[in-house]
């Protein structure tokens, strides 16, 4: 690669920053701080907004800085004797804060962000790959990164996008969507349904060689129908054409790593019980479900439990130690369990209470509030208040947009 290509590169790629709409102000942007001491990673699906909230950071500092963008065909051969002519290309822009978005695609880039660190700069990146992002991070700079997931748009911030009001319209409506930004500028599903193809030939068929791609396209066609639920790989290799639970495995962390979905455990206090036990499977957006799943029945009620692990998951989830489980005994279950081990939060999720319902879903969160010695629990639901007592137990019912919103 000559110097004057990866300048005219650079150049191009921030002028079609600029022209980027700076979109809504992401709730992320008050997390990312201002220091050259560590490097600050934003992780996350792809086209979650990661790139405008590195325009929306760089407009709040209001000074100079570099961006590259690795994501880009002209960068395919970019190799390790090509960050000479980088260093080169930064020292003419004369900036002292650099952005690299998508650094999973360029090769030993934690050897050269850390000397960037040494070096005094402030560096930013993006990636969208939790694999390869956390074992450069765990390996080469170690101490020296911050790291904030990103996700769609929240439910609050679908109130600012769409300029709407908190309240079981709006709701309803961003339970039809989900939050992804493009698809909802466009209004047109067809947005999320190309971006779940990319990824899975793209970002993992290819980057991991996995040879049967139908196989990885039926199991998550298959897990996608059956979001919120509990999922065994030993019980999946007959859906995805597969001859070993491994493979499943595999697949699973293939997801997991491109921010498709994620796998909630079993609280246990034996690591082997947890491992055992089945997982629930929860989406990233609630747009991936709905353009990828084939259900004759809108599964509202999993949908529902869908929007509040993804809720939860950015109140409490962090890059690399889960605090969301889910609770069961020989009898009933409750649908999360967060932060066990210090202030335990039980949480029930439940579309409706009914006669054929409320005692199952009473059951089951008092079984979780007695196993964590807590006092309080809460249900979640589309559009019902109200209130129960038991002893010395209070459960208040309330909708997940309430909470949330």
């Amino acid at each position: 690669m000559l110097q004057a290509e990866l300048k005219k590169i650079h150049l191009t790629q921030l002028e079609k920053l600029w022209k980027t709409d700076d979109g809504i102000y992401r709730d992320a942007l008050a997390d990312i701080p201002d220091i050259t001491t560590h490097a600050f990673v934003v992780c996350g699906v792809r086209r979650c907004g990661k790139s405008t909230l590195l325009q929306q950071f760089v407009k709040k500092l209001n000074k100079p800085f570099f961006y590259l963008n690795f994501d880009d065909l002209r960068l395919l051969e970019f190799s390790v004797s090509d960050y000479a002519m980088l260093d080169a290309v930064i020292e003419e822009s004369k900036s002292r804060l650099i952005f690299f978005d998508e650094i999973q695609a360029a090769a030993h880039w934690e050897l050269y962000v850390r000397q960037k660190l040494d070096q005094g700069f402030q560096v930013v990146l993006t990636g969208s790959n939790a694999s390869l992002l956390s074992r450069e991070l765990g390996t080469k700079l170690t101490g020296r990164h911050i790291v904030k997931e990103l996700f769609p748009f929240s439910y609050s911030e679908y109130l600012r996008f769409e300029h709407a009001q908190k309240g079981i319209q709006s709701f309803e409506s961003y339970f039809q969507t989900g939050g992804f930004p493009e698809y909802l500028k466009l209004n047109n599903a067809e947005v999320v349904m190309q971006l779940q193809k990319d990824i899975l030939y793209r970002d993992i068929a290819v980057r991991y060689n996995v040879s049967d791609d139908k196989s990885l396209q039926r199991l998550y066609v298959y897990l996608a129908s059956n979001a919120a639920s509990l999922i065994s790989p030993s019980k999946l290799k007959t859906v995805a054409g597969v001859k070993s639970h491994t493979t499943i495995l595999d697949y699973f962390s293939y997801f997991e790593n491109a921010y498709l979905l994620s796998l909630v455990p079993k609280f246990a206090w034996s690591q082997k019980a947890q491992s055992l036990a089945p997982k629930k499977v929860y989406f990233t957006d609630i747009g991936l479900i709905r353009t990828a799943g084939l259900t004759f029945s809108e599964n509202a009620g999993h949908i529902l439990e869908n929007f509040v692990f993804n809720e939860l998951r950015r109140k409490y989830g962090t890059f690399d130690d889960k605090q969301i489980y889910y609770y069961s005994d020989d009898t009933c279950e409750c649908d999360f369990v967060v932060n066990p081990l210090f202030a335990p939060q039980c949480i029930q999720v439940c579309l409706e209470l009914n006669l054929d319902n409320t005692e199952r879903e009473l059951n089951g969160l008092l079984a979780a509030m007695d196993f964590f010695k807590v006092r309080e629990g809460i249900i979640l639901t589309r559009n019902a208040y109200d209130l129960f007592v038991k002893e010395d137990k209070k459960i208040t019912i309330m909708p997940a947009w309430d909470y949330f919103g």
